[in-house]
């Protein structure tokens, strides 16, 4: 049995990477571990302009 994360969930998104540490979805070697991303917004032109609309602050 996978041992669950800070998030309750078991297993990162493969391929996903995020470096914001204060991030509940984040875990060590900074794994993804969101049940799904969702990435905005829609009139972006470039990845500066993105965002994580997933993110969700880590309680400390």
């Amino acid at each position: 049995m996978e041992q669950k994360n800070v998030c309750g969930c078991e297993k990162a998104l493969k391929g996903i990477t995020c470096d914001v540490s204060n991030c509940v979805y984040n875990a060590e070697g900074c794994a993804c571990h969101a049940p799904e991303i969702a990435v905005g917004p829609s009139y972006a032109n470039s990845s500066a302009e993105t965002i994580c609309a997933t993110f969700k602050p880590r309680e400390e």
